[in-house]
């Protein structure tokens, strides 16, 4: 099977096949031999956050000599994105190798898209020898298909609505299930401040078994000096949770102390106000996130005039995304990604009464041909934001040579 094989076999896997059962996962695991159990790991779920703070884990585990997995969704560009070793993504032939072979048996276990995936980087990383994995949740928490591995630590960053279509619109409800990565005797840190949804998190951490709970003052003003890699003040609380995770590990993994780590300065990752040039892409995907991107916009004062290229699944709170962004952009163009599932997409009667000026003076246009909308953007922009789904970033991305994350 070759590697667009392996992509198309896939991806045609993916629409309307989430199914709240571990079971695929497990039995896709069996088959390899359980690779999961060949090195420890830290599990790190949430709304918003959890990219950041799995960047800075990496990092700072990285800089302590340790070969260091990392499994990260969605990717952007490309799926070989989500799987990494110091970096160093999964080969395109690799990929196509562990999907060839592990073909059979996903098609009998029925298992989706994501279930396939998250097997095929645990067995990628234990392949490729690593000492420590950072592993991110996907979506939800306690039936998340990355959710059979034992961590030394489980964190939660904070609850946000999403994906309320399979969560509910209920935060204490999310809250549950996110913590529900929880494991008996290892530790559970969090870094939500609201204290209703705070406590929600440590009763489930509770009944699950968690020996220690860890609450991340995550406003705590950093030592002068200290610097981080990735952009906006929202950074320095994903750092902090990232920080009391690190202190969490057993020797020789932690403790790193009670300061932000010299080597948090060169976490990155790509999509997360991304500044490159007169581009920023971020991947702001819900309403929470949207909020921290207009922060950091004031913050960082790009020239103007700032243009935003954004397109959102519409399964998602778009309406009030939308009000959030527009009074800090001077033209807004809407569009549909190419790589965007077809059921997901914005058509022009979702966008009824968004396609006229909201503001005087502020141009709102929705131009559905990605390239056409990807060139409309950039007139007379002294600044163009790409911003929303990974989908919108990703595929923006791939239109701008060396804009790749991976090679």
């Amino acid at each position: 099977m070759s590697f667009p094989d392996a992509c198309r076999f896939l991806f045609a896997r993916q629409a309307g096949r989430i199914k709240w059962s571990l079971g695929p996962t497990e039995g896709l695991l069996e088959v390899l031999g359980h690779p999961q159990r060949h090195f420890v790991s830290i599990h790190v779920g949430g709304t918003n956050g959890k990219g950041s703070t799995c960047a800075f884990l990496a990092a700072e585990l990285q800089a302590r000599g340790f070969r260091v997995g990392l499994y990260t969704s969605p990717h952007l560009v490309s799926v070989c994105e989500r799987v990494q070793v110091n970096t160093a993504p999964i080969t395109e032939d690799a990929f196509a190798e562990w999907t060839s072979f592990l073909q059979p048996h996903i098609e009998r276990l029925d298992a989706s898209f994501f279930e396939a995936i998250t097997v095929i980087a645990f067995a990628d990383l234990a392949a490729r020898g690593v000492d420590i994995a950072v592993v991110e949740v996907g979506l939800g928490g306690r039936l998340d298909a990355t959710n059979v591995i034992t961590p030394l630590v489980s964190v939660v960053t904070k609850i946000a609505l999403e994906h309320t279509d399979y969560l509910g619109h209920d935060r204490k409800g999310i809250a549950r299930e996110k913590a529900g990565i929880a494991k008996p005797g290892r530790p559970f840190v969090t870094g939500e401040r609201d204290p209703e949804i705070r406590q929600e998190l440590v009763r489930e951490a509770e009944r699950r078994g968690a020996t220690r709970i860890v609450l991340v003052d995550t406003s705590r003003l950093p030592a002068p000096g200290s610097r981080l890699g990735l952009k906006g003040s929202h950074q320095w609380a994903n750092a902090w949770v990232a920080v009391a995770a690190l202190n969490e590990l057993p020797p020789p993994f932690g403790p790193v102390g009670d300061g932000i780590p010299a080597s948090f300065s060169q976490a990155t990752i790509p999509g997360r106000f991304d500044v490159r040039g007169r581009w920023i892409f971020d991947v702001a995907h819900n309403p929470d996130g949207i909020r921290v991107l207009v922060e950091a916009l004031r913050q960082h004062r790009p020239p103007r005039p700032l243009h935003a290229l954004v397109g959102i699944r519409n399964d998602k709170e778009w309406r009030p995304m939308l009000e959030q962004l527009l009074p800090d952009v001077d033209r807004l163009v809407l569009t549909v990604a190419p790589t965007v599932p077809t059921h997901q997409r914005w058509i022009r009667e979702d966008l009824a009464g968004w396609t006229t000026d909201r503001i005087i003076g502020q141009p709102v246009v929705f131009e559905p041909d990605f390239p056409q909308a990807f060139e409309l953007v950039q007139e007379g922009a002294a600044t163009t934001l790409v911003a929303g789904s990974f989908h919108t970033v990703g595929d923006a991305m791939a239109r701008l040579p060396g804009f790749a994350p991976v090679g």
